[in-house]
């Protein structure tokens, strides 16, 4: 595979302002070739289409769109197993549909022998995480799941640290992420309900696998005590949760999560990670303050993005467009890196010369523990099957058990 082809199956918000824009970057530097998008309705690509911002960055790049129905508003469902079966084998499929599609996307696109790239969650229970690594491995296939903040540089380092004993053991800690009221108006309100999914599930999920990803630590029990609340169209959600993730050393993650933040706050979400570990002789700390990096900014006006705020503290490292010359813009920020490194990954299993080099190269990505993938993060699955339990029963804690080779929630 020199220059694949990029099918992006879900037209919302996270292909908009990261997705797209990072694979139109690798398509400028001839990494890989034709990009198509693929939503439920024509209408749900407008802002991909029209977008000024993307336009800006990417003069004169396009994507093939789907549906191109004359009906705006006409929901095509199925559309996208109709284009994976066109797609030509050993490509890739970039799955950002809401949480509870996400295995039968997948599992489509790994069976006409195309690598995945998925949003985080992977899915929503452990057997079908094992189903899409055995699947995946048995055809030499990637899947690699974007959970971009282990991108992020602060990670990084504090895994390197941690690993080299130089934190000692985590004992104790927090972690936060409430995203903008303004969400509630976007298609969240349309799945993120009660019966699908909670903020826990699919914010909360971050910072288990960023403790995990720093500390090598499994979760073992998780509760979760979810506040009903109505989204505008009046379907009701879990869109604040409090929770508690205790891992196998015993220490203990408190990770609160909502769609609440204030509109007018200057930052575009409220988020932070802070983590207390014990030496042989004194305390150590890891504290990440993630909503704003030090920047403080008053324009002279609002700009036209939801939730935009004349007085602003902005993140320069999640994803920003910055101008180094030459046409358009250039994304950086690890929410690009991420999404590089997973498509990196799926061209370098493509140069292997046949399936047992391809399977030694899926070896090396779980080993390694960098990308995550069905192989190296089920757990992560283990925590939303305890957590959906946990939330639905009013906070009960849920168990995490070893059973054999696996782990199995257990309630208590």
């Amino acid at each position: 595979m020199t220059r694949p082809e990029i099918l992006i199956v879900g037209g919302g918000m996270i292909t908009h302002d990261q997705l797209l824009p990072s694979v139109y970057h690798m398509q400028r530097q001839g990494r890989i070739g034709e990009i198509a998008v693929c939503a439920l309705r024509t209408r749900d690509l407008q802002p991909l289409v029209s977008g000024a911002g993307l336009a800006e960055a990417f003069p004169g790049q396009t994507f093939r769109a789907y549906p191109d129905s004359a009906d705006p508003d006409l929901a095509q469902p199925d559309l996208f197993r109709e284009l994976i079966t066109r797609m030509a084998p050993r490509n890739i499929v970039v799955v950002a549909v809401p949480d509870h599609l996400h295995f039968d996307v997948i599992m489509t696109a790994l069976r006409h022998n195309q690598h995945v790239c998925a949003v985080k969650p992977l899915v929503l229970k452990h057997e079908e995480a094992l189903e899409i690594e055995r699947e995946a491995y048995s055809r030499g296939l990637v899947v690699g799941i974007e959970y971009h903040k282990r991108f992020d540089d602060r990670s990084l380092m504090a895994r390197r640290k941690y690993h080299a004993g130089l934190f000692g053991e985590f004992k104790l800690g927090s972690a936060w992420l409430l995203e903008k009221s303004y969400y509630r108006h976007s298609n969240f309100q349309n799945w993120m309900t009660t019966g699908n999914t909670d903020a826990f599930t699919y914010i909360g999920c971050h910072y288990v696998d960023l403790v995990h990803f720093i500390t090598g630590l499994l979760p073992v029990g998780v509760s979760v005590y979810g506040i009903p609340d109505r989204f505008p169209n009046g379907n009701e959600g879990f869109l604040w949760t409090d929770a508690r993730v205790i891992w196998n050393n015993g220490a203990s993650l408190s990770v609160q999560n909502a769609l609440g933040f204030p509109d007018n706050a200057p930052g575009t979400n409220t988020q932070g990670l802070v983590m207390y570990c014990n030496g042989e002789d004194d305390g150590a700390l890891i504290s990440h303050s993630d909503q704003y990096r030090g920047l403080k900014y008053a324009y002279t006006r609002k700009s036209g993005d939801p939730g935009a705020t004349i007085y602003a503290e902005p993140s320069p490292d999640y994803f920003q467009y910055v101008d180094l010359g030459g046409p358009g813009l250039t994304p950086v920020g690890y929410g690009y890196r991420s999404v590089e490194y997973i498509i990196q990954s799926c061209i370098r299993v493509e140069s292997a010369r046949n399936l047992d080099e391809r399977q030694q190269i899926l070896r090396e990505f779980d080993a390694a523990g960098v990308m995550a993938t069905p192989g190296n993060s089920s757990y992560n699955e283990l925590v939303i099957e305890a957590a959906r339990e946990s939330i639905l029963n009013e906070g009960r804690m849920v168990d995490i058990r070893h059973a054999g080779d696996l782990l199995q929630p257990v309630s208590t």
